[in-house]
């Protein structure tokens, strides 16, 4: 049976780069704007990553009280495997929630920007609600939305803000580029399950477009996450197109998918969507940091 150590190693494609990366991209915006504040990002990063793996937590125990993950490929889930108690884990996913919004509270207090904890009770509402309550968003196919706004604009935005007190035009290109990578996860992550969440009901954005056109969509989402880097550069300085780095995971996992990736070898594409994800953000801290050391 499935240990938590063993899920949380399962789901680390998605977690840490999905964690780490807006934290890392809005520090470098804050940073390129003389504003870098290492205690701020620090709590930043407590909230994002209490916040995606909250969520792990929480679809993790939703699925598994639904039946949606019978026929899953892939890691196995504690509930849906039968290796944890449903309650044991809905806890740990309020637990996780209660750290992120501790954190967020000690970032609120530090720079005095009130008006952010209503954003916070908003991530974790979205958070429980993608695939808990009565009638989970994430079944209607509109993950994709949450995961683009809350762990792009939002955590990418709410980084630089914090940080920096406003959030310029470079800073929300960041933010659509993680936020896209990010989506793109998801969309490999659902690509895989699509046989299983079409058997269980799970009417995600890709039992909706199909296969072919799942594959497709992910590409694109690279595709403009890509010239987003441009256009942070753009804004900041061409060293940020050291970004580009993550194409070379990014461009063989769209190969992959193109030439009929399937069953576990998506497992592959989805560890590589995550690092991608991860390069693009450290690829724009690397890039600020050789600029300013030249300036």
């Amino acid at each position: 049976m499935a240990t938590a150590a063993e899920w949380l190693e399962g789901a680390r494609p998605r977690t840490l780069p999905t964690g780490m990366s807006p934290v890392l991209a809005g520090t470098a915006i804050a940073w390129w704007q003389g504003h870098a504040h290492i205690g701020i990002a620090l709590l930043c990063l407590v909230v994002a990553l209490g916040l995606v793996i909250g969520v792990n937590f929480a679809n993790d125990y939703s699925d598994g009280v639904r039946g949606s993950d019978e026929n899953r490929v892939g890691p196995q889930r504690l509930v849906g495997s039968g290796a944890a108690q449903p309650k044991k884990v809905r806890a740990a996913a309020f637990g996780c929630f209660g750290i992120a919004g501790s954190a967020g509270l000690v970032a609120v207090i530090l720079t005095g920007h009130w008006w952010l904890l209503v954003v916070g009770v908003a991530c974790v509402l979205a958070a429980w609600f993608y695939t808990g309550g009565r009638h989970p968003y994430g079944y209607a196919g509109l993950g994709e939305v949450f995961v683009f706004v809350f762990f792009g604009l939002v955590a990418v935005g709410g980084t630089v803000y914090l940080q920096a007190g406003g959030v310029p035009a470079p800073g929300w290109a960041a933010a659509c580029g993680i936020g896209l990578l990010a989506c793109a996860v998801l969309v490999t992550n659902n690509l895989r399950d699509i046989a299983g969440d079409t058997a269980s009901g799970k009417r995600t954005l890709e039992t909706r477009l199909g296969d072919s056109a799942t594959r497709w969509l992910y590409v694109v989402l690279v595709a403009i996450a890509a010239v987003s880097v441009v256009v942070v550069a753009a804004g900041t300085t061409w060293w940020a197109l050291l970004g580009l780095a993550c194409l070379l995971l990014l461009a063989p996992a769209c190969r992959s998918l193109l030439a009929g990736a399937n069953g576990m070898a998506l497992v592959v594409t989805l560890k590589a969507t995550g690092q991608g994800e991860l390069l693009y953000a450290l690829g724009l801290v690397v890039g600020v940091g050789i600029a300013k050391l030249l300036s």
